[in-house]
């Protein structure tokens, strides 16, 4: 089934097409793939960028927070780069050009959320205690109001699909429901944190 993607906030886009446009800022992005070919760019498959500072334990409301909207950047066929915009005091305000495995990645996800059954809402999420991004697909039964990409949380049938690369032990591209995945990832996180010594032991 098709996914529900809703368009990004018009001064996020607008405020990327002119980076795209300037040969300043193409020039000087840390993205070789897109200084080496020429236009025209296109910004495309738009993606509110959610950010899970602390993952909770099993049956806690895990908190995010709105970071920018992502476009992946096409030229020659393919996407070569990602460009992010971010919100300011003054409104929507382009941010920077990025590339590498997680561009590529990206659009194999969103790919492969196109064939699942049910309709989703796409989303990215970053899990900054293990440097891990997933494509974030909130679930959308066709009798619920549509969720404003901007706002929500990850609710427990909502699917996690980890991109690549993913932390050792988390399978890429293997798409997990909330309820199953932020569990696991708790247990992970209480594995590898050492425990604090105890005083008077040795360090």
């Amino acid at each position: 089934m098709p996914l529900h993607v809703p368009p990004a906030p018009t001064p996020a886009l607008r405020s990327v097409l002119t980076a795209l446009g300037s040969p300043t800022a193409v020039r000087e992005a840390r993205t070789p793939a897109l200084r080496s070919l020429t236009a025209p760019f296109t910004a495309e498959s738009p993606l509110p960028v959610h950010v899970l500072d602390t993952i909770t334990a099993p049956g806690v409301p895990s908190r995010t927070r709105l970071t920018g909207w992502r476009f992946l950047i096409r030229g020659g066929g393919r996407a070569v780069a990602a460009a992010e915009a971010v919100p300011t005091a003054d409104g929507w305000a382009f941010s920077h050009f990025c590339e590498g495995p997680y561009v590529t990645s990206t659009e194999q996800a969103l790919s492969q959320a196109e064939s699942l059954p049910a309709l989703h809402q796409p989303r990215l999420l970053f899990l900054p205690e293990l440097y891990m991004l997933t494509l974030w697909l909130h679930a959308e039964p066709a009798t619920e109001p549509t969720v404003e990409p901007e706002q929500g949380r990850p609710a427990p049938a909502d699917l996690l699909v980890p991109l690549a690369p993913a932390p050792p032990g988390i399978a890429a591209h293997r798409a997990l429901r909330v309820a199953e995945l932020l569990p696991r990832l708790t247990l992970r996180l209480t594995r590898t944190t050492p425990t604090p010594p105890l005083l008077g032991s040795p360090a």
